[in-house]
C-alpha cells in the first residue's frame, strides 16, 4: 500500500530544510515541494540525473510516470527502500537524506523502472537505462534481476547484480558487493539471496548459488557455494564461521563476525 504519511513527512522535512538553509531553498522546492506526489517528485528528480542527449529528461521522466502508473508496486517498493535507509544506515537523519541525496537509492529506483520496461519487452530502452545508471552512479544492475522491497544498498560505488540474480526483501548489502555469474552458459547463472541477508563491503557471491533467509556474509568475502539460513561466512574462499545474533542481520547492520 502507497504510504501517503510518508510523502506527506518529506514534504514537512523539505520545508524546515528549506529555511534552516536559504541558499538551498529553491532546490528543495524544485525537487520536493512544487510536486503534488511522491510520484512525481521522485520522477523529476532521478530523470535530471539521468538526463543525455540521447534520451532528455523531460522523455525519461515519462517513462518513469508511466511506469509507476501501470505498476503501484514500484512506488510501494521505493518508499519501502527509504523507510529500510532511515531504520538501518545511522548516517541516515531523515526520510530526505536518502530520496535527495543516497546515489545506491538512487541506482535502485531507476533500475525499478528499467525492470518494468524489461518486463514489457522494451528490452533496448531497459538496457540504455542500465548504462545510464551505471554511468551516473557508478552501479551496474541487469534490468532482468529481481529485487524485492526494503532493500539498502548503502553507498553503492561498484556494485553489480547480474541478470538472473534474485533478492528478497529486506537485504542489506554496501558497495563494492557482486552477485555475479558463473560460466558462459545462457541460463539462471546468478546467486538467489533470500530475505535478510546482509553483504558486508566488496563480498563476492558467484554462480547460481542461494544465500539463505536471515544469512551474513563478511566483507571481502569470495562466496562460491550455498550458504545455510541464518549462517555466517566469510573468507577467501567464504567458510562458516558461525551464526548472526539476530534472525533478520539486515535490520541491524551489526558486521561483527565473531
Amino acid at each position: 500500500m502507497i504510504n501517503k504519511t510518508l510523502w506527506e513527512s518529506l514534504r514537512l522535512e523539505a520545508q524546515e530544510a528549506s529555511k534552516g538553509e536559504p541558499v538551498l531553498a529553491s532546490f528543495y522546492h524544485a525537487i520536493i515541494l512544487n510536486h503534488a506526489s511522491f510520484s512525481a517528485a521522485i520522477s523529476f528528480h532521478l530523470a535530471n540525473k539521468l538526463d543525455s542527449q540521447a534520451l532528455p529528461a523531460m522523455m525519461i521522466r515519462e517513462v518513469f510516470e508511466q511506469a509507476m502508473l501501470a505498476d503501484p508496486q514500484i512506488e510501494i517498493a521505493m518508499q519501502a527502500d527509504i523507510i529500510a535507509h532511515r531504520e538501518r544506515d545511522p548516517a541516515c537523519k531523515n526520510l530526505c537524506m536518502p530520496f535527495l541525496f543516497f546515489k545506491g537509492y538512487h541506482a535502485l529506483q531507476s533500475w525499478r523502472v528499467a525492470h518494468w520496461l524489461w518486463q514489457q519487452g522494451r528490452r533496448s530502452l531497459a538496457l540504455f537505462f542500465q548504462n545510464q545508471i551505471s554511468q551516473v552512479f557508478d552501479v551496474d544492475i541487469h534490468p532482468g534481476a529481481t529485487i524485492g522491497k526494503s532493500i539498502m544498498i548503502d553507498h553503492a560505488t561498484g556494485v553489480v547484480i547480474g541478470e538472473t540474480a534474485v533478492i528478497e526483501d529486506e537485504v542489506s548489502m554496501l558497495h563494492g558487493v557482486t552477485l555475479g555469474g558463473s560460466g558462459c552458459a545462457k541460463k539462471d547463472r546468478h546467486p538467489k539471496v533470500r530475505r535478510g541477508v546482509l553483504i558486508g563491503v566488496g563480498a563476492k557471491i558467484l554462480g547460481c548459488i542461494e544465500i539463505g533467509v536471515g544469512a551474513k556474509i563478511g566483507a571481502g568475502s569470495l562466496v562460491l557455494e550455498d550458504v545455510d539460513p541464518h549462517t555466517t561466512v566469510a573468507g577467501v574462499p567464504a567458510k562458516v564461521i558461525g551464526r548472526p545474533n539476530l534472525d533478520t542481520p539486515a535490520l541491524n547492520m551489526d558486521h561483527n563476525l565473531s
